[in-house]
């Protein structure tokens, strides 16, 4: 049993696809598929079920999962006290980000942190709140920029950029233009222009609802378009105030959804030296502002 057999099982499990198992991994598809055949070969069980749309895992496989990570998890921790006792910073950061986020600018948070640290790899990847924030409890990402409403996620650790109200920005042919606010039970009879769910600002928006559902006339993928929808007149658009742009901001009140934009990573490593020296320029920054 080698260590990629294990690593490539495993990106397969939670990727549920060779192709996208063999792209995480960096080899073609036929070498990650004969490597976990070996270790089946070796354990006497299949390990995965392939024959639906999406590999899945066997009830062997499943049980075979959490050991494997771990197992990879040992590995990595030996790598990390030896590169930490010989004073290194080195290896890869997994970062995720909000989309189109204005309010921080990321990449010349990296670009510096790159400067300092020429040896470490750096991957970005954008996705909504509620992956990014699931991906750091999962140990697949380190360190994110995330929107979030209520209190802290479970399991993590955070420093708030930004905790503002959400507004219903209007353009000025909207029947709200000039008014300092509205209720939320005004606001559900309204059809509203939205960010998805899974999002920031649609999860406040929801907490704020309750059993209630709110009308979604238009959903919009990133925030630009969102704002775009509105200044065309075709309805009031769920926003942080920082984000109106352009639009009249009219208050919600009874009760008033707040959002949150931070940057997070788990509470409890483990990190490696690099994730830690990105979370101490982080943390040097947010305090510098």
């Amino acid at each position: 049993m080698e260590l990629r057999q294990l690593e490539y099982f495993v990106a397969v499990a939670e990727e549920a696809s060779f192709t996208r198992a063999a792209e995480r991994v960096h080899v073609a598809q036929p070498g990650v598929s004969a490597q976990i055949r070996r270790l089946e070969r070796e354990l006497g069980h299949d390990l995965l079920d392939r024959s639906g749309r999406t590999v899945t895992l066997t009830d062997v496989g499943a049980a075979v999962l959490p050991l494997a990570r771990a197992a990879l998890g040992s590995v990595e921790s030996a790598r990390r006290t030896v590169e930490e006792m010989a004073g290194l910073v080195r290896g890869v950061v997994r970062v995720g980000m909000v989309v189109s986020c204005g309010i921080m600018d990321l990449p010349e948070l990296l670009s510096s942190f790159h400067s300092s640290h020429p040896d470490v790899e750096i991957t970005l990847v954008e996705a909504n709140s509620d992956s990014l924030i699931e991906s750091l409890v999962d140990g697949r990402l380190d360190f994110a920029l995330v929107g979030y409403a209520g209190s802290t996620p479970d399991g993590l650790s955070v420093r708030v950029l930004a905790d503002e109200p959400l507004v219903a920005a209007v353009a000025a042919s909207d029947p709200w233009y000039g008014r300092e606010s509205v209720t939320l039970d005004e606001l559900l009879e309204r059809g509203l222009i939205s960010l998805p769910p899974g999002t920031g600002l649609r999860g406040a928006l929801d907490e704020a609802c309750g059993s209630r559902r709110p009308r979604i006339a238009f959903e919009a993928s990133a925030p630009p378009m969102v704002i775009t929808l509105a200044q065309r007149g075709l309805g009031p658009a769920i926003l942080a105030l920082s984000m109106t742009d352009g639009l009249h901001a009219v208050r919600i009140t009874d009760p008033s959804p707040w959002s949150r934009l931070a940057f997070a990573w788990r509470t409890e490593g483990p990190h490696s030296p690099a994730a830690r020296a990105l979370i101490r320029l982080v943390e040097n920054q947010v305090t510098a502002n």
